[in-house]
């Protein structure tokens, strides 16, 4: 006898935890949380869905036509066989999955037949494409002579003699029809997913590229705890999701059902090794099976997993749930990573390399001795410099640029510094880059004024007094002018600025050695690495590492009415003190003494922190918070000039006091 016969089917790899259905209370709170998705304007206008639908059908007719054109006058078809040869367009991600809000992207795949090359798509549609930003187009070429309007990617043979991009591109659109396929109900899917779409954003965790999880990833969460609960509704199943993932027992991976074998490669830790290492593993439902969260460090797991604990010991109101981050204001430290090109497209395609290899500096940065966690934030910042007045207020503000070529002029962000510290100018190799100090040329570089750099450039720096109040200000010079260029009318700077939080580890009840945090492998590592990009040209792209505090964050990064949070730090003897760290009024820095408990962190950057020995020293006070990083005070490599300028004029003093009545 068959026993299989009476079981009731299911979806997913297990039965369903509960299938009771809702509970008066469960739907009172799942109007409340419309009411919020609502309030929070997660939902788009009827007139701007209409508007999504035209401009989808215009695209499908010009990728009908697109194809027409190539099978006719490329690949000479006769004429009927031309217009059979077809073309289709599929969405796919949120918009797809209907939880798309105002403003989004939609995600398209283009479907075309064999003989139409990516090549040909990537000429001829190339700039209508870039006049319509609302769509991000994915190209492949399946192996069929002609794709008809009632195509399906369901079937798997589709995937049968087509290359990795191909695969990977028809894939996107396949994950998400079947997760459409796999949940319940796709109403209380929707609403569910809307609401942890949202969470995820305003808690900057919602980055697939960055470590996080990406919007495919989150879906296929929501989907899991659907079909946990399938009779369930959006305001159950929300809070079933918070207290499911958060007791999830990492790297036990997330199905939506079992994985298929096929000759494609599958996911699968017991045969390939990789695989093994991913952290949170949420594989994707439609063959071949791939884990949608590979790019998961140890750190971005952690601040997910801090995140569900947050949601765990809340308040219970929805509006709490969606509360903004508190990224720039939990730190002491962080990285910059800056990306600047003198071309808006050329800095499109360079700041996302450059932002898809961030992760790896985050792995790097991991195995750093006392350096508890690296955080990095979900996305860039981008600006552009492109006058003369407008580089002078930067430097008049002390803002950190340098020159691309001989006839740019590159500005770059680098907020309010204190009288201690440098701007950096350049950021190439060791022979090149210099730092200015505040205090003139002498200090800063190691050369006099009107000095040209030994790299034969042709640059010529010149120190200007500059206002009363003795801030120099230093203007870049081009001499060369076999160009002829104008540095009156320096080219438009593009820069985008990423960054990364540092949480450093607390000391030891009872240690007194200093510690050590050094940072120089890492960016060294991570330079070379966005440097190795076959379209990397170093006289037009520049990348620059900085290491900044929380009090010299730039204000682009908050929004109105934010500022850096005051962060108190203890004193011994259990006593707090509050310690300012705004860019108006910098904390005070204490003196240091060779008998303090002080706790020493040399970190080295590769670019624009330093010409020669590159390292840091920032000392850390006692009883260091391990959330947020205890500062005093950072001082630089380059201090023993300030030193001795400091020694000379003591001298002068004394010998004058000799001379008088005065020294006695």
């Amino acid at each position: 006898m068959d026993l299989t016969i009476n079981q009731p089917k299911h979806l997913g790899v297990t039965p369903p935890i509960v299938t009771a259905h809702p509970t008066q209370r469960e739907i009172e709170v799942t109007d409340l949380l419309l009411q919020e998705l609502t309030a929070q304007g997660t939902f788009e206008s009827d007139d701007e869905s209409k508007r999504r639908e035209v401009v989808l059908g215009k695209l499908d007719g010009l990728v009908k036509e697109f194809v027409y054109q190539i099978s006719k006058d490329k690949e000479n078809l006769p004429e009927p066989d031309a217009k059979e040869a077809g073309g289709k367009i599929f969405t796919f991600g949120s918009y797809r999955l209907g939880v798309h809000g105002a403003g989004t992207d939609i995600d398209t795949l283009c479907v075309v037949p064999r003989h139409v090359s990516r090549e040909d798509f990537f000429t001829v549609m190339y700039d209508f494409l870039k006049k319509r930003n609302e769509i991000d187009l994915v190209f492949a070429r399946l192996n069929l002579s002609r794709v008809p309007d009632d195509l399906e990617l369901r079937e798997n043979s589709l995937l049968e003699n087509l290359d990795e991009t191909c695969v990977r591109s028809i894939n996107g659109s396949r994950v998400t029809d079947e997760i459409l396929r796999l949940v319940p109900s796709i109403p209380a899917f929707r609403k569910s997913l809307r609401c942890i779409k949202l969470w995820a954003k305003r808690r900057a965790i919602y980055s697939n590229v960055m470590g996080f999880l990406g919007g495919v990833a989150w879906a296929m969460l929501v989907a899991r705890i659907c079909q946990l609960y399938p009779n369930a509704i959006a305001g159950a199943i929300v809070s079933r999701f918070f207290r499911i993932m958060y007791q999830w027992n990492w790297p036990q991976p997330v199905l939506l059902k079992p994985i298929e074998d096929g000759p494609v490669r599958v996911w699968n830790p017991k045969l390939y090794h990789g695989d093994r290492f991913h952290l949170m593993p949420i594989i994707t439902p439609a063959y071949p099976s791939m884990c949608a969260t590979h790019n998961v460090t140890q750190s971005t797991k952690k601040i997910i997993e801090d995140e569900f604990s947050r949601v765990m010991i809340g308040t219970g109101k929805w509006s709490d749930l969606f509360a903004k981050h508190d990224f720039f204001q939990k730190y002491r430290y962080y990285l910059q990573i800056i990306a600047s090109s003198d071309n808006a497209e050329r800095q499109l395609k360079w700041s996302g390399m450059v932002e898809s290899r961030i992760r790896h500096l985050i792995s790097k940065l991991e195995t750093v001795e006392n350096l508890n966690l690296a955080h990095p934030f979900v996305k860039g910042f981008d600006k552009v410099y492109g006058s003369e007045q407008e580089a002078n207020d930067i430097l008049e503000s002390k803002k950190a640029y340098y020159c691309t070529s001989e006839q740019d002029l590159e500005s770059k962000t680098n907020n309010n510094e204190g009288p201690q510290n440098r701007e950096i100018i350049s950021n190439e190799g060791p022979q090149n880059r210099e730092i200015i100090s505040n205090e003139g040329s002498q200090n800063g570089t190691g050369r006099g004024r009107n000095e040209s750099p030994p790299n034969g450039t042709g640059r010529e720096r010149t120190i200007n007094e500059g206002p009363k109040n003795g801030t120099p200000r230093e203007r870049i010079t081009n001499e060369s002018s076999q160009n002829g260029a104008d540095t009156n009318n320096p080219r438009a700077i593009h820069v985008t600025t990423f960054y990364i939080g540092l949480q450093i580890n607390p000391r030891e009840a009872g240690s007194t050695s200093p510690r050590q945090l050094n940072i120089s492998w890492p960016t060294q590592e991570f330079t070379k690495l966005v440097k190795s990009w076959d379209k990397y040209d170093e006289n037009h792209m520049k990348i620059t590492i900085k290491h900044v505090k929380s009090a010299e964050l730039p204000s682009e990064v908050f929004e109105e009415g934010e500022e850096p949070r005051k962060l108190k730090r203890s004193k011994p003897g259990g006593k707090t003190e509050s310690n300012t760290t705004t860019s108006e009024q910098p904390s005070k820095k204490p003196r240091s003494s060779s008998g303090s408990n002080d706790t020493v962190i040399d970190s080295t950057h590769p670019t624009g922190i330093n010409a020669d020995k590159t390292d840091i020293n920032t000392r850390l006070g006692d009883n260091e918070s391990l959330q947020d990083s205890t500062t005093a005070y950072v001082v630089f490599d380059r201090l023993a000039p300030k030193l001795l300028s400091l020694q000379n004029r003591l001298e002068k003093v004394l010998r004058y006091a000799e001379k008088s009545s005065l020294y006695r």
